[in-house]
């Protein structure tokens, strides 16, 4: 085939494939979205992301752009293994409620009855926690940090790490992101379930959602189709900053696909984890000490998209951002993993979203 003909051919194949007024509007959709992802995630031979859009359940559009492996030039598929960064906070809460499911806890409980020394402990709930309005210092923001990033903590070590540096502010008066609250939930789940927190998540969600290639991060362990993470630097790609994941912990240590996120979201939607009145604490939106509403539940945003309420989270590690979005009036899902940190598909998926309300019936 000579080269002119190799051009009319792609020509051919992008009329009868991407031509906007084509009338099969899947191909259309499919398309769109290509052309958005693409205005970031344009280098085929860097690290790149993988995107995906669910309808009823079902996925209906996925694509994957750049390498997994740039060492090793394998490009990235949709079966692909991201860390999921912030994401985690999601299951964090989930795991929660399913303790308050089953009576072993309650959300209005104090700090002080599973950790009687820690400050103020006694006004601290496990409600403040959970929204991000507990005022204790947030260990990210923390110049000391640098000292234990690398090392292996247990988590009782990362509760004694932030607990005595001075609040941010009073229980309840403000919504500040916060990652410390997140950390104190996973311990709180260790000393209530008597398990790890990694274990209590693989039996009690993974397992029984069918979430096979999810798993708590390790830099170590052999993970099938794991995708690698890249920083990105004036000179090109480098391999991303190796940390100890026992330090973001419950707030940020899960791996996921794509395909096991959408599994996790079924299992919200059919209540196969939580009962429909603990679910619904999850996606409420709550108000600060002041009467101010704010828009967070519990491990997700509250937010809207072009006017329709939604559900999102992202997350952000060394090598890694993730975003997903979930609006639950038309129950559509898009969730975008990047394996550079140069790279955020936070964007993307929220353009892929009102997208998708445009055009999917």
């Amino acid at each position: 085939m000579t080269p002119l003909q190799k051009i009319y051919t792609l020509l051919a194949l992008y009329i009868l494939t991407c031509n906007p007024l084509n009338i099969a509007s899947a191909q259309s959709f499919e398309c769109k979205a290509d052309s958005l992802i693409l205005r970031v995630f344009n280098d085929k031979n860097g690290p790149g992301g993988v995107f995906m859009v669910a309808q009823n359940g079902k996925t209906i559009y996925q694509n994957a752009f750049g390498k997994a492996n740039l060492e090793l030039d394998v490009n990235l598929t949709a079966e692909n293994v991201f860390q999921l960064g912030s994401m985690t906070k999601q299951f964090t809460a989930v795991a929660v409620l399913m303790l308050e499911q089953q009576g072993k806890l309650n959300v209005t409980d104090p700090v002080s009855k599973f950790i009687p020394d820690y400050p103020a402990g006694d006004r601290i709930m496990i409600h403040h926690l959970l929204t991000h309005t507990s005022g204790i210092k947030d260990f990210t923001k923390m110049p000391a940090l640098s000292s234990i990033a690398q090392k292996e903590m247990t988590p009782e070590m990362m509760v004694a790490f932030f607990k005595n540096e001075p609040v941010d502010f009073a229980p309840g008066e403000k919504f500040e992101y916060n990652n410390s609250g997140y950390v104190l939930l996973g311990y709180i789940i260790e000393l209530v379930s008597g398990e790890r927190y990694e274990d209590f998540i693989k039996k009690n969600i993974f397992e029984k959602v069918g979430m096979s290639q999810s798993c708590y991060a390790s830099d170590k362990q052999i993970i099938n189709k794991r995708a690698y993470g890249y920083h990105k630097k004036e000179h090109g790609y480098v391999n991303k900053t190796m940390i100890s994941f026992s330090v973001p912990f419950s707030s940020g240590s899960l791996m996921s696909t794509t395909g096991d996120m959408l599994k996790w979201q079924n299992a919200l939607n059919q209540h196969l984890l939580l009962n429909a009145a603990e679910t619904e604490k999850a996606f409420d939106k709550y108000q600060l000490s002041t009467g101010k509403t704010f828009n967070y539940g519990y491990g997700w945003h509250i937010k809207e998209i072009k006017g329709v309420p939604d559900r999102e989270h992202g997350g952000s590690i060394f090598g890694f951002k993730t975003m997903g979005v979930y609006i639950p009036g038309k129950d559509i899902y898009v969730i975008g993993m990047s394996n550079c940190d140069c790279n955020s598909p936070t964007k993307i998926t929220g353009d892929i979203a009102a997208l998708a309300l445009d055009e999917l019936r």
